[in-house]
């Protein structure tokens, strides 16, 4: 059996939450954190390896708070992001105060992942189908004329909405074989009586299928993507204005560039788990009576480890 690494990105800043450490917040009857159910399901799915992808600001915080307690039941590194790691050549715009997306975070990884991995946001719950789904296609040789064969969870966009502000989505389009063949991502997707609404880059909101396909950023990825990234990264990079302090690296935009230039097929793994999280101060009671329910119900013991 192939070993899999999960990825585990937290380097965000958490700015709509309240400007807390959200990825770090006690959301269990321990004290567990959304990762450490997330940590839970990618082992019981197969995972071989955890890889935090956080900043150096954070690391000894990250390490107190769930990394040294981890890595007794599972191996676990460390990638930092910084708005530093950047190509020779290129400099940081002014003003530019934070990391450059999920690419970047992703990339950061290069050296450290060198088997298949799982892409996960640290602040998501993602349930326990999607991990299965994707360690049972990374363990798995898919033939393709393509460079790359990867794959993503694909969420129903009516399981993924916040009660409490509108969120950002990668709306996908998916063929009758059940491949990406593009994602567009989409801000300010709020509820409605009727389902959805979302900006449609006017400022107007407009309704959007409750039941498409969404990315949420859980992606399957084989170690040359790391290389592709690399190389991405520098032309991202070049072709920025000078006064562009807001553009990032993310790994939608990314994915659905190799899909166009045909190098890249990726396939849609659908999953009709409830998505949660903590996009918001307000999202943490919700969450914290999720968890309390899937206790309830059997899902995870009342003391994960």
């Amino acid at each position: 059996m192939k070993s899999t690494t999960l990825v585990i990105m937290a380097a965000g800043m958490g700015s709509r939450f309240g400007g807390g450490i959200k990825q770090l917040e006690p959301m269990g009857p321990n004290g567990e954190i959304i990762m450490d159910y997330s940590i839970y399901d990618a082992i019981q799915a197969g995972f071989n390896k955890v890889v935090f992808v956080t900043r150096k600001d954070l690391l000894e915080t990250f390490k107190e708070v769930i990394g040294n307690r981890i890595e007794k039941v599972i191996p676990v590194e460390y990638a930092l992001q910084e708005i530093e790691d950047i190509p020779e050549g290129v400099s940081v715009p002014t003003g530019r105060t934070k990391p450059w997306g999920t690419g970047q975070a992703i990339l950061a990884c290069k050296g450290i992942v060198t088997d298949p991995f799982v892409v996960i946001n640290a602040d998501d719950y993602y349930g326990k189908e999607a991990y299965k789904l994707i360690h049972d296609y990374l363990v798995e040789d898919h033939s393709s004329d393509k460079q790359f064969s990867f794959c993503m969870a694909g969420f129903i966009l009516g399981n993924t909405l916040s009660d409490n502000g509108g969120v950002t989505r990668g709306i996908c389009i998916v063929n009758e074989e059940g491949n990406l063949i593009g994602v567009k991502e989409t801000s300010g997707i709020v509820k409605t009586a009727s389902g959805a609404a979302c900006d449609d880059g006017n400022g107007n909101q407009e309704e959007c299928d409750i039941n498409s396909h969404v990315s949420m950023n859980m992606w399957g990825f084989t170690p040359d993507f790391l290389d592709e990234l690399e190389s991405g990264f520098k032309k991202f990079l070049s072709d920025l204005k000078q006064d562009d302090v807001k553009s990032e690296y993310l790994l939608p935009m990314i994915v659905d560039g190799l899909i166009k230039e045909n190098r890249a097929d990726v396939s849609v793994l659908e999953t009709r788990d409830k998505w949660f999280g903590v996009t918001y101060k307000e999202d943490k009671p919700v969450v914290v009576e999720s968890i309390r329910k899937l206790i309830e119900q059997g899902e995870y013991p009342e003391k994960l480890y």
